[in-house]
């Protein structure tokens, strides 16, 4: 049985992917990219944000995490200078708006990856993602360098990665 977590069902509600597969290409630039910590670009791998959801979610979140500190410094804050608690109040609101962007990367990158596995999945179902991402990521950047065609991408990594397993083995 399935474990069901919390970042699942966060990730199912705040983005919108589409059935349609992801191209070799596509899949190759979004490994690169994912690999050297860059953001992927939504439309290569087929998803996008349900911004009315996202806000939604993350004011729920912060709901919590405010209620929750609320109700540990009330008493503090109540005793203490009300000037700290005018500048309490603009660090936490500036941290709401600086945690909502880092939000949006968090979840970005949790997508991306995913799709980019589910991808991986479909165009090399015979090297995991783990063992393999990294050496795609130099065949691709080689591909690139060598001006290998579109047309003739697919035949090249596949054969480059095929004989450096070779050599693995």
């Amino acid at each position: 049985m399935k474990e069901i977590r919390l970042k699942d069902i966060i990730l199912q509600n705040i983005f919108v992917v589409s059935k349609q597969p992801v191209l070799f290409r596509d899949l190759l630039e979004s490994n690169c990219l994912f690999n050297e910590g860059m953001l992927v670009d939504p439309a290569k791998l087929n998803f996008k944000f349900r911004y009315a959801k996202t806000y939604l979610v993350y004011a729920i979140f912060c709901a919590i995490i405010l209620g929750f500190l609320i109700l540990i410094t009330h008493h503090l804050f109540t005793r203490l200078d009300f000037h700290l608690s005018i500048i309490s109040a603009v660090i936490v609101t500036a941290a709401v708006f600086i945690g909502f962007d880092m939000f949006k990367i968090w979840a970005r990158k949790a997508v991306s990856k995913e799709l980019i596995k589910r991808a991986w999945a479909i165009h090399f179902p015979y090297f995991s993602y783990e063992k393999y991402s990294t050496k795609v990521e130099m065949i691709y950047n080689e591909a690139i360098k060598n001006e290998i065609p579109k047309k003739d991408l697919e035949k090249y990594v596949l054969e480059r990665l095929i004989a450096q397993s070779k050599d693995d083995i």
